[in-house]
């Protein structure tokens, strides 16, 4: 059955529940309701016409290691983050098919923490850069509205850490589990005068669900903020990031993880395949008020330094033309932001306009190396990256009448990517090359509140993605140069839904969406350690995103996640070197066609106990354009249990969780296209978690 239909079917369901909730109860709406992604400044999630959600720092952390945001994230419906159990190549992040195809890090999502970029000007970004132990809440945007955030915004994912509290605190936490997992954290926050503080400090260790991953995390995040006397305000952030010698034990075909799914392949011991990862970012944020309207200004720098060791072959490592196997990278970033808000009166409340220019700037010396069974050989590649975007962009929310609210907003980019080659010798010629690309993004929101507790709307809007430096670095047939050809692709999208706020205490979010994409960025090719890209043709996604969440009675909490999808290509196209026949009608890769996120949590507060149960269900997931295989679907449950005290100034919590009870053997994530089938990666059989924190205030 086609989403449309059956939102019909739910729109009629959720309009009699909402006619049928009682109105003597107060409003009791669960979760939090301010957000500010959507338009730049504070406003009810429910008065925006978009799908947007956000989760508090509490339930983050409640019950959960907090080390990734596949621990949470998944509840949010449209958003599927997968856990790859490989440190070395981070999360998998990926919404309405937007960032299925990533091999690495994340792409196609844009990701931003407390108002600094946290992707780079060519749209990969990492989230291990962002700290959950001291989160206060995350935003997750989905639809049009994403692409006023620039180049590569199928979706946009914000943290903001959360401040000090008013009275001085100091909280420390240790969790352990399975397969040697241990977290151990500490924060210390408070306020003096006009200065709130929040300094966190943590380190993850793990031997690894498989073999040979291994993993150390080490973390650091802090945030300053001043109070001006002119009512302003500075906000200083910093965060820090340590990860050396992560080991990658590699995907496995389906007949490998059937067999033994902690398993690593050969390759990857005989390799030794390794990332390390050292980062450091910081940024400042000047806010002053201005007779009613906001200018804010925001500056921020950082750097990356890389050293990756891949699996390639030596043999395939010994031609001219080859980049090694060894990758060594070190990045330096940086950008600046000016945005003005003006705030003037409407027929129905407040209208806002905001106008804004924004920089940013990626500068790397990227080299290669011969990998000589996990030592570091011969130099093979050696050049200067430089990639910038420039934007400006101008939204607006206009009241125009008592129930009518159109918000919309048209952003401007150019993003500039560059490459220097300076590594030139007999057999490899000089592999300079430089590119432009020009995109506008659109999005208009129209929202009609039916009532108090009912609202409908509907938008529409562009958008574009810029092919990233990776995609870039390889063309077809092992060509020398830059793969110049490669163009951006710009999707079409519309969306309607509803959002309920019953008076009995339940809230319902309801999104159908089409998105048509034309020049979808895919996968052409991918072995011996090169992978090279190309343009595909038109796509297709239409889809159903539905969301209820209810306080039930006094002790229980329910929320229920679904998502339907159907994203397939349009267009035939030929892919990989013997130019074979992608059909029209096969769906995208690394793309499941549902996923159902369903929680029941009791609680009982004279004593502090609280027990929950989770089940996640996920369809399968085609692994490439020829859709020859797919990863199956699966079910898993999990469990938790957890107490709470509280005395004058003491704060403790206990919990204990069981992932996956029925020790379900199943594909936590599928590498797209990979070398050899080695598609799978498996996700953990059942598995412990056990936790512990303490706050003290001063």
């Amino acid at each position: 059955m086609k989403p449309v239909c059956i939102a019909v079917m739910l729109l009629v369901g959720v309009d009699a529940f909402a006619q049928s909730s009682p109105s003597a109860r107060p409003a009791a709406v669960v979760g939090p309701e301010v957000v500010v992604s959507a338009t730049r400044d504070e406003a009810r999630e429910f008065d925006l016409p978009a799908a947007i959600d956000s989760i508090d720092g509490e339930r983050v952390r409640e019950g959960n290691a907090g080390v990734n945001l596949s621990e949470t994230l998944n509840r949010v419906p449209g958003i599927v983050v997968q856990n790859r159990q490989n440190y070395a190549q981070d999360l998998q992040v990926s919404s309405r098919g937007f960032g299925a195809r990533a091999a690495f890090g994340v792409r196609g999502v844009r990701l931003v923490a407390d108002g600094i970029p946290a992707t780079m000007p060519d749209g990969q970004g990492q989230t291990a850069t962002f700290s959950l132990g001291s989160v206060g809440r995350i935003e997750v945007l989905r639809g049009p509205f994403a692409g006023l955030y620039g180049n590569a915004s199928g979706a946009l994912v914000q943290t903001f850490t959360e401040d000090g509290s008013q009275q001085p605190a100091v909280t420390g936490s240790i969790s352990i589990g399975s397969f040697g997992a241990a977290r151990i954290g500490v924060k210390y926050g408070g306020t003096q005068g006009a200065l709130n503080y929040l300094l966190e400090a943590s380190r993850f260790e793990t031997d690894g669900y498989r073999a040979h991953s291994s993993a150390i995390r080490d973390q650091a995040n802090a945030k300053f903020r001043v109070e001006l006397a002119t009512g302003g305000k500075l906000t200083a952030i910093a965060y820090t990031l340590d990860q050396p010698d992560t080991q990658d034990p590699l995907g496995l075909d389906r007949a490998q993880m059937q067999s033994n799914p902690r398993q690593a392949v050969d390759a990857a011991i005989r390799q030794n395949t390794r990332k390390s990862v050292r980062h450091r970012q910081a940024g400042l944020v000047y806010e002053q008020p201005m007779d009613g309207d906001t200018l804010r200004l925001a500056v921020h720098g950082g750097t990356r330094d890389v050293s990756q060791f891949l699996a390639t072959p030596l043999v395939q490592q010994l031609p001219a033309t080859s980049a090694g196997g060894v990758v060594d990278l070190d990045r330096g970033f940086g950008g600046a932001s000016l945005r003005y808000m003006a705030v003037r009166k409407a027929p129905a409340g407040s209208a806002k306009l905001t106008a804004a220019l924004e920089y940013d700037r990626m500068e790397e010396h990227r080299r290669g190396f011969i990998n000589q069974a996990g030592t570091m050989g011969a130099l093979k590649r050696d050049q200067d990256d430089r990639v910038s975007s420039t934007d400006a962009f101008v939204a607006g929310e206009w009241p125009f009448a008592p129930r009518w609210t159109l918000v919309g907003g048209v952003r401007s980019s150019t993003v500039r990517i560059a490459s220097q080659d300076r590594f030139v010798v007999p057999g490899n010629p000089d592999d300079s090359g430089a590119v432009r690309y020009r995109g506008v993004s659109t999005a208009f929101g129209l929202l009609y509140k039916l009532d108090d507790s009912l609202h409908l709307y509907a938008n529409t809007g562009r958008g574009f993605e810029t092919p990233t430096l990776a995609e870039l670095a390889y063309r077809s047939g092992g060509v020398s140069g830059l793969n110049l050809a490669l163009q951006p692709s710009r999707s079409q999208q519309y969306e309607a839904g509803l959002k309920v706020n019953s008076p009995s205490g339940q809230r319902v979010r309801l999104a159908v969406f089409d998105i048509r994409t034309r020049d979808e960025i895919v996968v052409n090719r991918s072995e011996f350690g090169r992978t090279d890209f190309k343009n595909a043709g038109r796509t297709r996604r239409q889809g159903l995103e539905l969301a209820w969440e209810a306080l039930l009675g006094e002790r229980f909490e329910a929320y229920v996640a679904w998502t339907l999808l159907d994203a397939v290509y349009r267009d035939t196209f030929t892919s990989g070197n013997a130019a074979a026949r992608v059909p029209a009608g096969n769906r995208l890769p690394g793309v499941a066609s549902h996923t159902l996120y369903a929680e029941l949590v009791w609680r009982h507060a004279p004593s502090g106990f609280h027990a929950g149960a989770q089940v996640r269900r996920v369809g399968r997931v085609h692994v490439d354009d020829f859709n020859s295989e797919a990863a199956d679907a699966y079910s898993v449950g999990s469990v938790r249990a957890g107490f709470e005290q509280r005395a004058k100034r003491w704060h403790l919590r206990e919990f204990v969780r069981v992932d996956n009870v029925t020790d379900r053997l199943h594909a936590g994530s599928v590498i797209v296209a990979a070398n050899q089938g080695r598609y799978y990666e498996p996700a953990p059989g059942r598995n412990y978690l056990i936790g512990v924190e303490a706050s003290l205030a001063f």
